[in-house]
């Protein structure tokens, strides 16, 4: 976060030589790009509850919610806000099921960031490991590798006490896993209705990122735009900061510095200003979607006033907060 913070000051020294134009262009496309992938998400949840009645909006608010909250809180906090907002917009669902629909969504994303990490492999713009150390996460991952080396032992260990425990249980468990899976099951329906938007989110990630290097002066092409990608689809391996900030600036500025004649300040400035940019207009559309949504920004309080009130009735929600249509 240091080094994110450190660059702050590069990009307010550029601010005057920003073109705004472009850079409301790059904003209209990650705008486009949220709305494509919960309309992916939208459909994969209608295949996995076909007898339930729930809107798109709700999915996008729920959606933009997590993106929101994953913008100021590491670890991916985020996402238990997106699928707690879900929960209560889709009648009967489980947390079970939600999630394994979000496992769904990612199987497009992996294959096209892994195709696009083994082109980057091929190309030889990956940093070498000797260039690691020096980045934000990577850092604190190697120095503190044996604290998560423990951590992920205790973790894997408390999955299979609970599964031994729950035994009686795993079939329930395994049937709601399933229903998360049910758009796999008609592979036309998946590529016409989630491949199809996502592919959509990826063409647009790509068209921001050509305006957001043109709003900052820096040599805006198909291979430029690919190396910013590589940089942050590779900063999002080491969540341990607020949207991967200062890793993914770091990777940025050492990709670009190889194949540019930008001056390193300038690539800086636009790495920060690029993501300064997306985080407000994340933290805007999430917490606006939270308040409309909740009457409320503080989703957590909400959430545990509503596990309260279910334990209150032996587990069963409410049909308002789990989504039944209202008048």
């Amino acid at each position: 976060m240091s080094a994110f913070f450190h660059g702050v000051g590069s990009f307010f020294s550029h601010l005057a030589s920003v073109h705004w134009q472009y850079l409301a262009l790059a904003v209209l496309c990650h705008l486009l790009r949220t709305a494509a992938v919960s309309r992916a998400w939208f459909n994969i949840l209608r295949a996995s509850y076909p007898d339930r009645r729930f809107r798109w909006r709700s999915i996008y608010g729920a959606y933009v919610a997590g993106v929101g909250v994953n913008a100021v809180i590491p670890a991916r906090v985020g996402d238990l806000a997106k699928l707690y907002i879900a929960r209560r917009r889709i009648p009967d669902s489980t947390y079970t099921t939600l999630a394994t629909t979000q496992v769904s969504l990612t199987v497009f994303d992996f294959t096209a960031a892994s195709l696009l990490l083994i082109w980057a492999a091929i190309a030889g713009v990956l940093p070498g490991l000797s260039v690691l150390p020096s980045l934000p996460d990577a850092n604190w991952f190697l120095i503190h590798y044996k604290l998560l080396g423990n951590l992920l032992l205790v973790f894997f260990v408390a999955i299979i006490v609970g599964l031994i425990l729950a035994a009686h249980r795993i079939q329930d468990f395994k049937n709601r896993v399933a229903r998360g899976f049910a758009i796999f099951r008609d592979r036309e329906l998946y590529l016409r209705r989630v491949a199809v938007w996502q592919a959509a989110d990826w063409t647009l990630r790509f068209v921001a990122i050509y305006w957001f290097l043109r709003a900052f002066s820096v040599p805006a092409n198909f291979h430029n735009a690919l190396l910013v990608q590589v940089a942050q689809s590779l900063s999002t391996i080491f969540p341990f900061t607020p949207g991967g900030a200062g890793t993914e600036q770091a990777l940025m500025v050492f990709m670009l510095d190889a194949v540019t004649d930008v001056d390193k300040s300038t690539l800086v400035a636009f790495a920060v200003g690029m993501k300064l940019t997306v985080l407000i207009v994340n933290v805007i559309i999430g917490f606006g979607a939270i308040a409309f949504m909740l009457k409320t920004l503080r989703w957590r309080e909400a959430a545990e006033a509503d596990k309260a009130a279910e334990a209150a009735r032996g587990g069963q929600p409410a049909a308002a907060e789990a989504g039944a249509p209202r008048p």
